[in-house]
């Protein structure tokens, strides 16, 4: 049950984050917080990561249903805490970019950083949550995750005729 109300919490901070910048979206037209390194711009993103796939919103929600059940299933099959916790933060921002997708038509956007000047992709709380999934699944999959022992195979036995 925590978990689910740490998904829900997570889901809570997303989606307020995207909503306090949606109702102010006029302030925030590349409002500094660091100048020259980060801002607050308001973005409608109606792609993917770095705006790919413009425009494919309905493909967006299909694969995200199918990602969201394949995830559950994977939640109930592996007991492992950080295995759960990247799931936990995988789901939660699948859902609140989901979310975005199914009731605006775009996903709100906000996170303006320009390290060493290089303008990068504007990204929202539930991309930063999808990023700390993907760091913990990797540090799962390199420092725990075992293959399952498998039985050794049984070597065949021939049958052999006596006097052969």
């Amino acid at each position: 049950m925590y978990w689910v109300l740490f998904i829900i919490a997570l889901i809570g901070l997303d989606q307020w984050t995207k909503w306090f910048i949606f109702t102010h979206r006029i302030q925030f037209e590349n409002l500094p917080v660091i100048k020259d390194f980060f801002y607050l711009t308001y973005l409608e993103n109606r792609g993917a990561a770095f705006g790919i796939l413009q425009n494919f919103r309905w493909g967006f929600i299909l694969l995200t249903l199918v990602a969201l059940v394949a995830m559950v299933w994977y939640f109930r099959k592996n007991k492992n805490m950080v295995f759960r916790l990247a799931l936990s933060f995988l789901f939660a921002g699948a859902v609140g970019n989901f979310i975005d997708r199914l009731f605006r038509g775009f996903v709100v956007d906000f996170f303006h950083f320009y390290p060493f000047g290089y303008d990068f992709a504007v990204f929202n709380v539930a991309d930063v949550w999808v990023n700390i999934a993907v760091a913990l699944l990797v540090i799962f999959l390199i420092f725990i995750y075992k293959e399952p022992q498998r039985a050794p195979k049984e070597p065949e036995v021939k049958d052999e005729q006596p006097g052969e």
